[in-house]
């Protein structure tokens, strides 16, 4: 307890020394833990985006021709029918759950009530690539005996079932599409990227009411196998010389065949942000340094401005390792309290940052849900090991000019300035 009120004592005595040390140790910390904060909160914003649907997901559409095939002209309009499935089906072996999409913008009626939505027929494959959402009590998606059947089914998203139903249930109750009946067999809780509100129907049943020429628009399937950059450009290279063989267009006709690699994306966008994970880390490395070099210089000073009160305490007989040990936990106390403060400085302004996302995410009520930040917290086992790499830095930068001071003889500690 001496000890501890001799401390106590010393920190006041010097004050402006005890601060100037303690800011050293709270700004390194507190970079540290923003600059984290700042990297997860990107990372964790960007890749939420992907979650929307599953990461190895490829969706096509037809495009204009710009080059000359085989005796056809430039500048066709392109079209996907049926036999496009069955040729990446049969074709294409990294593909896994295919689906084509047939979109119509419709007038949906229940009773008094109407809207203008999306309509999309689809396989039941579609739930899986776009991960659609059913919470219990909120029915299924499409299924293969609805498409078997040409059932006259339809699934809606939640935004429908408040629009139309004003608080009452929707699930089994049939709406009107255009001129036709379908009967609500699923509620979907998720909303689609930039597709605004959509209701879902067979693919069959979309090809026969909406879709007499059989031809449309969009196809989207899932792959397995392609782990790298190098293995997905490799695959949409040759996709597009499967689809030219049924399509006839040129497979390097750019404007031929749009298509959009998901898992390609998803890869480039980790490497971009595992290479900011680094440069973060390094300028939260340097900024530590920075605050070690800081607490070494400011010790090293105070253990030489002491050089004289530790020759008198010597000479009237204090141990070299009680003066040891006081400089030691002077050091650790600054740094330990310091660091504390940076730390909860550092984690507080994530959390807020944090609040005030979640907070404007909830009140946002549009179709939209892209994001570029999100959760901008540190896990804790950064913040403790950065906290205690200070720590030790300032108990090694205590010790050993303490450690050479102890051992000058008291008469010549004495003579200091």
């Amino acid at each position: 307890m001496e000890t501890i009120e001799e401390i106590i004592s010393t920190l006041k005595h010097n004050k402006m020394r005890t601060v100037l040390t303690g800011l050293s140790v709270s700004w390194g910390i507190f970079i540290l833990i923003v600059l984290l904060g700042a990297g997860n909160g990107l990372k964790n914003g960007v890749t939420s985006n992907f979650s929307d649907r599953a990461t190895n997901t490829v969706q096509m559409w037809p495009g204009h021709t710009s080059k000359p095939y085989k005796g056809l002209k430039t500048n066709r309009q392109l079209n996907f029918t049926e036999k496009e499935i069955d040729n990446l089906k049969e074709n294409v072996k990294e593909s896994d759950e295919e689906t084509g999409i047939i979109e119509k913008s419709v007038t949906v009626t229940y009773k008094s009530e109407f809207g203008n939505y999306q309509l999309k027929g689809v396989d039941p494959s579609y739930a899986k690539i776009i991960n659609l959402k059913f919470i219990p009590g909120d029915g299924r998606f499409i299924n293969s005996l609805d498409v078997q059947n040409n059932s006259k089914v339809i699934v809606i998203d939640k935004k429908v079932e408040e629009n139309l139903f004003k608080g009452k249930p929707a699930l089994g109750e049939y709406l009107k599409v255009g001129s036709v009946m379908f009967r609500i067999i699923g509620i979907n809780s998720k909303k689609e990227q930039f597709a605004g509100t959509q209701v879902y129907i067979p693919f069959n049943t979309a090809q026969r009411i909406y879709n007499p020429d059989k031809k449309f628009w969009s196809i989207a399937f899932t792959t397995k196998g392609l782990e790298t950059k190098q293995a997905n450009e490799n695959f949409d290279e040759n996709l597009k010389k499967t689809m030219s063989q049924t399509m006839f267009f040129d497979p390097k006709d750019e404007q031929a065949l749009w298509i959009r690699n998901a898992q390609r994306d998803y890869i480039e966008t980790m490497n971009i942000f595992n290479g900011i994970n680094i440069f973060v880390s390094i300028i939260g490395i340097f900024t530590l340094i920075a605050g070690i070099v800081g607490v070494s210089n400011i010790m090293l000073v105070s253990v030489k401005e002491r050089t004289r009160e530790i020759g008198i305490r010597k000479a009237i007989g204090a141990p070299p390792a009680t003066i040891l040990i006081s400089i030691v936990i002077e050091a650790v106390l600054i740094t330990a309290l310091f660091g504390y403060i940076g730390m909860m400085m550092g984690i507080g302004l994530t959390e807020i940052v944090n609040f005030v996302i979640e907070k404007g995410a909830s009140q946002n009520t549009s179709d939209m849900q892209m994001t570029v930040f999100k959760n901008p917290t540190v896990q804790l086992n950064y913040v403790f090991f950065s906290t205690t790499i200070i720590i030790i830095a300032g108990v090694i930068a205590g010790y050993m000019p303490a450690r050479r001071a102890t051992r000058i003889k008291p008469i010549e500690a004495m003579r200091e300035e």
